[in-house]
Order: C-alpha cells, then structure tokens, then sequence
C-alpha cells in the first residue's frame, strides 16, 4: 500500500468493479484518503463486502448493484449517487472481464459481443453520464486499459481491442472536455495479482510463473500499486495531466 497520504475529503468517488482485485483496493484506498465511496458492481454480495470493509475502517460506502453494459442501469446508480451525496467529483471505469485465450478465429460473436460490451461499452456508458454530473464544479475520470491496450497479444485479440478502443476514447474524450475542468485519463496495469489473474493462469504455480516471466521486474504488481496510481492521476498535484494512457506494468511492454 503507497504511503502518499492523499485528500480526497469531501469528494465523492465512484467506482466500478469493486468487489475484487483493482477496484476494491481502489475503493478502499479512496475511503482511507476521505471519499465517500460509491461501490458499483455486478455482484451484489461482492459489493457489500467491499462496502463493509470500508465502513469497518470508518468510511463511507454506498453498494450499488450496476451491470455497465446496460444504460438504465448506469443511469440509475448514478442518479443513486446524487441523491445520496449531492455530488460526483471522481470516477473509476475499471468494471471488465477478460478474454480465454484463443485465436481470433476461435472467438465465438457472443464472447466478441461479451467483451467489447464489458470493457468499451461499459466504460462508455459510464462516462456518458458521468461527466455531465461534473460539469458544473470538475472532476477526475480514470478508465482501466490494459498493457493490451498498448501493444497486441498473441490469443488477446477480443481484449486487446477493447482495451486500445478505451485509449482511443479516453484521448477523444478528455479533448472534448479539457476546458471545462474534466480531466479523463486512463491506466494500463500489466500484469497484476488479482483474481481475474488467477483465472487466466489457471491458478497453478506453473501458470503464474509463466505469467510472471512476462514480467522484466520479475513479479506481479499489487492491486495496492495500482489504486495508489489511480489516486494520484484523480489528485490535484496531477491537475495537468489530460488525456494520458499511464502504463504501469513493470516494464513488460517497455
């Protein structure tokens, strides 16, 4: 966990995916720096356990079951959000699935439309009815790319369009909205040791030393080294950073 004490007293931070990995760290360390937290996810068990964890440590948590594929869902917990807190100053669209790995002529339409709904679809909608809750004071928008959405991978071609197409639409979109006080930027984590991780390696030490391999630093980031990123891209010191896709991978697609 980053030692940076960050401020976010005051504000309110909403955050997708949250009950595992990234988004709950995120969410957790959103809470210890003095956000109100909404916690939006799929799985409704999922989201009152990280809300839990965070009203244990003294913060507060509002759980809001969200699928992101589905607009009046993404309209409703937002709505959710203002009637709660009154406001919206950060968001994280980190809600994503990943893809089994295949060649791209083995990709089944539904796992393409299952993906790109997920991870581009989700984090558009997202971002469509966020930004207009930020208009009238700023804010800050981090989306969840990946070291997939920098370079390709061999088997990754569902996920890895997914994820250049949130690069693309982070960029095109912190134009639209750079002077207005909206900051949106994007983070690629590379390979880092989450539950989704787990699934792709197969959960076997032999798997995870070969994804570990892939790394130059020699180890999986921390879901911890992640969220301390995703804090410091919403903070103030980071106030002149528009439109950046911030790789944070531990050198593996340097």
């Amino acid at each position: 966990m980053t030692d940076v004490d960050y401020n976010f007293t005051g504000k309110v931070a909403f955050v997708t995916g949250a009950t595992s990995g990234i988004g709950r760290a995120t969410a957790l360390a959103f809470a210890r720096a003095g956000a109100r937290v909404v916690v939006a996810d799929i799985n409704a068990d999922g989201i009152e356990e990280t809300a839990r964890r965070i009203e244990q440590n003294g913060g507060t948590a509002l759980p809001i079951r969200c699928d992101v594929t589905d607009e009046d869902d993404v309209r409703a917990a937002l709505d959710q959000t203002i009637q709660t807190f009154g406001r919206l100053d950060v968001a994280f669209n980190n809600a994503g699935i990943e893809q089994p790995v295949a060649p791209l002529a083995d990709i089944s339409v539904d796992d393409w439309d299952r993906i790109l709904a997920v991870d581009l679809r989700g984090v558009f909608l997202c971002m469509k009815h966020q930004i207009p809750l930020m208009s009238e004071h700023g804010g800050s928008i981090v989306n969840t790319s990946s070291g997939a959405g920098v370079k390709g991978f061999r088997g990754q071609s569902a996920y890895a369009a997914a994820k250049h197409g949130i690069i693309g639409l982070t960029k095109s979109a912190a134009l639209d909205y750079a002077a207005t006080g909206i900051r949106i930027n994007a983070i690629c984590p590379g390979i880092i040791d989450t539950e989704m991780m787990d699934r792709f390696s197969g959960g076997t030490p032999e798997g995870r030393q070969q994804v570990i391999d892939q790394e130059p630093i020699g180890r999986m980031g921390t879901p911890d080294e992640i969220a301390g990123t995703v804090l410091w891209l919403c903070s103030d010191p980071a106030a002149f950073i528009i439109g950046h896709a911030l790789v944070v991978d531990g050198g593996q697609t340097t």
